[in-house]
């Protein structure tokens, strides 16, 4: 196996670059979108097999076969994750974004055997989260580490992970191009990335391997619709408007719980995908037997079959409003509590309903026509997640795409103005950003401005580590228990409030075997108002290749900046410069 791989890594090699980078592309592309069509399969046949059966049978049996079925599911994600890899939980596409920029698309494979199987275990079994997460951070792994494979080093893996990307969520929604500018729009930060061509073709490899083995067919089949009437262009905004602020709200919600229950410390980390799931499925077998809305499973997994009974608008609008309510507080709890698993599809699924309840009231005093209400529900499914995800031309053609109507474009693109005016106005980030920032990333360190120069005059608080690891004492004893927590290989050393120089790892061991006290290397400062120029400067000086920020002489040590810091950022600056001259 070996030698195979060094032969294909050899024959790479010698080809033309362009011709190697439309070979890569391909193999990513094809890869990407065979391991997203796998988790798609595999979540859909246990779903099917599980929850669908159930239904099928007496009351008690569904009752306490789901219930197995759900607590069992999350608490096997829970394990796998925790124990395996913390990185799997959720969606996935921010930590993909993160990997993207600050480790140059490099992604351990362990991402993408655990995502597979714990995110299609925990939603096929019934939580309520959606595919696109997991099918874009496994195809984006698998796509890293084919790059890999083929002799890529850790440091030039963007292009893999970016278009394993693309191809994974157009292979799990069928979505070509919204698959496309997605991974341009969230993923990159940029529609005219250098990454484009490449994006593309990969865009279109995965939607061939979805058309190869599962079929051409959009995601949803509706009627011929027609143009809209003007009715139905006087109800878009107010459609967009509250689908919008569902979307808002969906966000406050699941991120708010997420972090309240990161805090539980009693509660063992492995076991709160389950408490989600419990919530998820008390509120799933509430509407399942409940007269009115008996039979109904749209609370559990993706939803879509009563998703598809509302755009054929085969689905009351009082119904409608008890699917929103119950399947947003599902989806809150399954996502806040560690789940593993996505918000496309729970998004759209509340945007639809929204649509229906609001077309079903208004219909009592503006008479609306059958495709009429179909509009008003696709435009609260693009409105939603455009809020949430806070990437317009995505939101409008993955609708557009999943449906196969044209005449539908125009209300979209209406209800999309409507609803991001809106999410800018109440939200600071999107979801996937405020889950970065709510994880302690530093969205200004990794991901880098357009304008070279202009970074260049940044200051150098924007790419520090705010809270570096301190040693506040010299004693062998202290020094010991530092070396056993942290791997790093230099410290500063801070002693009674005076900031005292660079505490290096080799010379704490010889200090300790030698009985004395360690020897510190100087410390270079520079403000934390410096500019990256100044500071490239500075770090020339430095014998340690690190630069602290102190305000002022004997103050509190501000951050720290390290050569690799700056190169890694320069590095990613110069390429999305390189990008926009191209």
């Amino acid at each position: 196996m070996f030698s195979v791989t060094s032969a294909l890594r050899s024959w790479l090699l010698r080809l033309p670059k362009q011709t190697r980078t439309i070979l890569l592309t391909t193999i990513y592309g094809l890869g990407a979108g065979l391991a997203a069509v796998a988790f798609q399969a595999a979540m859909s046949q246990l779903y099917q097999e599980g929850l669908v059966k159930l239904a099928k049978q007496s009351g008690t049996v569904f009752l306490l076969g789901s219930l197995a079925l759900m607590l069992g599911g999350g608490l096997v994600a829970g394990w796998l994750m925790n124990s395996f890899c913390r990185e799997a939980a959720g969606s996935g596409i921010p930590q993909l974004k993160a990997a993207f920029w600050k480790d140059f698309g490099h992604v351990p494979f362990r991402v993408a055997w655990v995502k597979f199987i714990a995110g299609a275990i925990q939603i096929g079994t019934g939580s309520s989260l959606g595919r696109e997460g997991p099918s874009v951070q496994l195809a984006g792994t698998v796509a890293s580490n084919l790059a890999g494979l083929a002799g890529e080093p850790k440091q030039k893996r963007r292009q893999g992970a970016a278009t394993g990307a693309a191809a994974g969520l157009a292979a799990a929604f069928n979505t070509p191009l919204a698959a496309v500018t997605f991974a341009l729009e969230e993923i990159i930060g940029d529609l005219n990335s250098r990454l484009l061509g490449s994006i593309l073709l990969a865009g279109m490899l995965g939607a061939l391997v979805t058309h190869g083995l599962l079929g051409p067919q959009p995601a949803f089949q509706l009627e011929p619709l027609g143009e809209p009437q003007w009715r139905s262009y006087l109800i878009v905004p107010l459609v967009a408007a509250v689908a919008g602020l569902v979307g808002v709200a969906f966000q406050r919600g699941a991120l708010g719980l997420r972090a309240l229950s990161q805090r539980w410390k009693p509660i063992p980390p492995w076991t709160r995908p389950a408490i989600g799931a419990l919530i998820c499925w008390a509120l799933g077998v509430a509407v399942f037997f409940h007269g009115h809305t008996r039979g109904h499973l749209g609370v559990f997994g993706l939803g879509y079959g009563d998703l598809t009974d509302a755009l054929a608008g085969k689905l009351a609008w009082d119904i409608a409003a008890v699917l929103l309510f119950t399947k947003f507080i599902a989806t809150v709890s399954c996502y806040g509590t560690g789940g593993c698993g996505g918000i496309f599809s729970p998004n759209l699924f509340f945007g639809a309903m929204v649509g229906v309840c609001l077309s079903g009231l208004v219909n009592h005093v503006l008479p609306l026509a059958a495709g009429d209400k179909a509009v008003l529900a696709v435009v609260g499914m693009s409105a939603t997640l455009g809020a949430v995800v806070r990437a317009p031309v995505t939101s409008v053609l993955i609708v557009f795409e999943m449906t196969h109507e044209f005449a539908l474009v125009p209300p979209l693109m209406l209800g999309a103005l409507v609803s991001q005016a809106l999410s800018r106005r109440l939200l600071r980030h999107n979801f996937y950003d405020a889950l970065l920032e709510q994880d302690g990333h530093d969205l200004d360190r990794f991901v880098p401005p357009r304008d070279l120069r202009a970074w260049q005059e940044q200051p150098a608080s924007a790419l520090a580590n705010r809270n570096p690891v301190i040693a506040d004492s010299l004693k062998p004893e202290a020094l010991e228990r530092l070396m056993e927590a942290y791997p790093y290989q230099r410290f500063p050393v801070v002693e009674a409030g005076a900031l005292r120089g660079f505490l290096e790892r080799a010379e704490v061991r010889a200090a300790l075997k030698e009985k004395r006290e360690p020897r510190l290397a100087e410390a270079v400062l520079c403000s934390a108002t410096a500019s990256l120029r100044e500071v490239q400067e500075r770090l020339m000086e430095s014998p340690t290749g690190m630069v602290l920020l102190q305000n002022w002489p004997s103050g509190p040590v501000e951050g720290l900046l390290t050569l690799h810091d700056l190169l890694r950022a320069e590095m990613a600056a110069a390429e999305r410069a390189g990008d926009d001259a191209g």
